[in-house]
């Protein structure tokens, strides 16, 4: 299994981006794709998350301004950024939880400039 993220860039505050991994190889069609970012010095955290049937989940710092969705026919999954602050600059990872396992994309910069 293998995950090709795309989108990340520089944008200034307030600005939207528009993050995409597709999965490709063999997995289970049930499965829950998602978003995590990492900050130098602290833990990779959970952005956003989208489970093969469509139900989400956001943490708290992204509510009302990221929106996770996905295209099971492509297995891709989006992540739809908007009022970016630099709070939010990080390295962006995509994943594909196909239990028990994890498999990761290679992780895409996103850097919001005030």
């Amino acid at each position: 299994v293998q995950l090709q993220a795309s989108g990340g860039g520089l944008v200034q505050a307030g600005g939207s981006l528009r993050l995409s991994c597709a999965a490709s190889g063999s997995f289970f069609r049930v499965n829950i794709m998602g978003w995590y970012r990492q900050v130098p010095g602290k833990e990779r955290e959970l952005v956003a998350r989208i489970t093969s049937g469509g139900t989400t989940y956001y943490a708290e710092s992204v509510k009302g301004r990221f929106t996770i969705s996905r295209d099971n026919a492509e297995n891709t999954v989006f992540l739809q950024m908007s009022s970016l602050s630099p709070e939010d600059t990080a390295v962006y990872y995509c994943n594909l939880r196909v239990a028990p396992n994890d498999y990761w994309g290679q992780g895409t910069q996103v850097t919001v400039s005030s």
